[in-house]
């Protein structure tokens, strides 16, 4: 891949010295709306999508600089982290480590078990989102960086909804991280520094993911495959879709409850044991594998509440300085 980023590099006719409003090399956060539109499956149409950093970055989970960006990235990372005294805002989260169970719980097992604890009450769905993730953006030309960030989506009744965008590490709190200016070049910020803080009007749509979601797994695996403009959901598939409906609603008991019954008739999923994720909380994991990646489901083992979902890579890639067992992506939802 390399020799060919090297080819569409020769190839830019655009000198580095050339006016800033002239035609040039994109930034970074050009680069990634042009990977998404030329690599990402849409989930959704562009007027349906819920605007926000996050949803920017849907489907470029693996690099916002893989071509020439990189050399910003890390002429970037150069001048503002510049040496040993802030490790911690470049290195990637360790991956979680699953306590080995001799009798995991199987998923369907976890179903029955989210069904019971729907059927005696629970937490209502609520439209909105609160979920922490960590963002693995990787180069050829410098060191892969890890972007931490806290997303908060409130909607109210008259269709309008808030967005707080905020770069912070819970496992570091008041500890500087790494977050972005204005342009999505990567800078170090102070703990809780404000990406964005935004109101934006009312919206109806009544279409999946923005209309409600059902409680039953049928129609829930029907709703999703609208969302994700399939006609039918693999394992990975479906666990996009999980990422996508958690990025816009926090589920209520019957919800979960549809959503882990809908995993366990898919199949796919491993049961790998006990697990406390990045917030501190205890669940139960469960591992899906694919060609040089692995993901990793956290579910609530008294609700089926999904707590978090974390992407590893399980083959390196020198050329990015990506080693086995580095984590691309990290997703923590909460109420």
């Amino acid at each position: 891949m390399a020799d060919e980023l090297d080819l569409l590099r020769r190839a830019n006719p655009v000198p580095a010295d050339a006016p800033p409003h002239a035609d040039g090399p994109l930034d970074l956060r050009g680069e990634r709306h042009l990977h998404r539109l030329l690599h990402e499956q849409p989930v959704a149409p562009p007027s349906r999508a819920l605007p926000g950093p996050r949803s920017a970055r849907r489907g470029v989970r693996l690099a916002w600089g893989i071509a020439a960006t990189g050399v910003v990235a890390a002429t970037a990372l150069v001048l503002l982290l510049g040496g040993p005294s802030t490790p911690h805002a470049v290195a990637a989260p360790r991956p979680l480590v699953v306590r080995a169970d001799p009798t995991p719980v199987p998923l369907d097992r976890l179903a029955e078990r989210a069904e019971a604890a729907a059927a005696d009450g629970g937490p209502a769905l609520r439209k909105g989102t609160h979920v922490r993730s960590w963002s693995l953006g990787m180069s050829d030309d410098a060191p892969p960086i890890t972007l931490p960030e806290e997303r908060i989506v409130r909607w109210t009744a008259d269709g309008r909804h808030t967005e707080l965008v905020v770069a912070t590490d819970p496992r570091h709190p008041g500890r500087p991280v790494l977050g972005e200016d204005e342009d999505g070049n990567p800078r170090q910020v102070e703990d809780g520094h404000v990406i964005s803080d935004t109101t934006y009007p009312p919206s109806w749509s009544d279409a999946p993911p923005h209309s409600r979601p059902p409680h039953d797994a049928d129609r829930l695996r029907a709703y999703l495959e609208e969302a994700g403009h399939t006609d039918s959901l693999d394992t990975a598939q479906l666990l996009d879709a999980t990422d996508l409906l958690l990025d816009n609603w926090t589920l209520g008991a019957r919800e979960s409850a549809a959503l882990v019954r809908l995993l366990a008739d898919t199949g796919g999923l491993r049961p790998a044991g006990e697990v406390t994720d990045r917030l501190g909380r205890r669940g139960q994991a469960y591992v899906h594998d694919t060609t040089g990646v692995r993901r990793m489901l956290i579910v609530n083992p008294d609700t089926g509440a999904v707590l978090g979902l974390e992407t590893t890579f399980t083959r390196a890639q020198p050329e990015y300085g990506v080693t086995a067992g580095d984590v691309m992506e990290y997703s923590a939802w909460t109420r």
